[in-house]
């Protein structure tokens, strides 16, 4: 099954994939037409010029070996799914390069990671729009935005957030890996007030965070010393119904030391 998975992933990229990002506007003006679902949420959706840094033309940018494809998926690897940019904080390239290769790669690491956290049939459901539908969903050109200004790192997650609130107003739904994106690429910045805002929202909404993205948080509250705002999200967590478990925190950590007793003090007392 996941061999299949694989290969169909592999040469659905290869396909002249309707791109609905490209078609229409992107603005906070919401549609008056209801969502059709959680992956293509509703009929209008991203305008890349939105999305692009205030720099030179396109035209300016290298040219594109559109011979060069990624290799193909595969679910049991840990490797990264897909390589990273060379520079991250070219957002002129970045963004230069979604243009005109597409988003298959930034889909592909979507569903890698919506599998790898057990969540498979929403991982299949977006594999199922890309493929039967020849679309990229929504979600998937709004997290790789998301996932560029993070990895540019500096005053870029503000235009990370904006990007969020953006995609809520359109009606595009963010699912349990655009979250993850935001909240570890906030936590990087030392953004942990912001952070701890979107992992309440995760939980809020449904979502039970995964073992990385959790921890980032608080270990980002135990590196900065700040327990008592780290106890108080615990908290906030609690109330929304999510209790952290212990082997669940002591099998995904990977730190030790100072920054590991830290978080087994902050969530257990111990």
């Amino acid at each position: 099954m996941a061999s299949r998975i694989g290969s169909l992933l592999t040469s659905t990229r290869l396909r002249s994939l309707k791109p609905i990002y490209s078609l229409r506007p992107f603005s906070t003006t919401s549609s008056s037409s209801p969502p059709t679902s959680r992956f293509t949420n509703n009929p209008s959706s991203f305008d890349w010029s939105d999305s692009e840094p205030e720099s030179e033309s396109d035209s300016q940018s290298p040219p594109i070996d559109k011979s060069k494809h990624p290799p193909p998926y595969d679910p049991f690897s840990n490797k990264p799914a897909v390589p990273e940019p060379s520079d991250p904080t070219n957002l002129q390239e970045v963004f230069f390069n979604m243009r005109t290769e597409g988003l298959t790669n930034y889909a592909i690491k979507m569903f890698d990671g919506l599998s790898k956290d057990g969540r498979t049939h929403e991982a299949l459901e977006l594999f199922s729009v890309i493929k039967d539908k020849q679309t990229m969903p929504d979600v998937v050109a709004h997290t790789a935005v998301i996932e560029a200004y993070v990895n540019a790192g500096g005053d870029h997650w503000k235009s990370a957030i904006r990007t969020y609130e953006k995609m809520l107003a359109r009606g595009v739904l963010p699912n349990a890996y655009t979250f993850s994106v935001l909240i570890k690429g906030l936590v990087k910045e030392s953004k942990l007030t912001e952070a701890g805002k979107y992992l309440i929202e995760m939980v809020t909404r449904g979502m039970k965070p995964n073992v990385t993205t959790f921890l980032s948080v608080f270990e980002g509250y135990v590196s900065e010393e700040k327990f008592e705002e780290g106890k108080k999200l615990l908290q906030e967590l609690k109330e929304k119904g999510f209790e952290p478990d212990e082997k669940f925190v002591r099998d995904g950590t990977v730190k030790r030391g100072y920054i590991f007793n830290g978080v087994m003090r902050l969530l257990f007392d111990k």
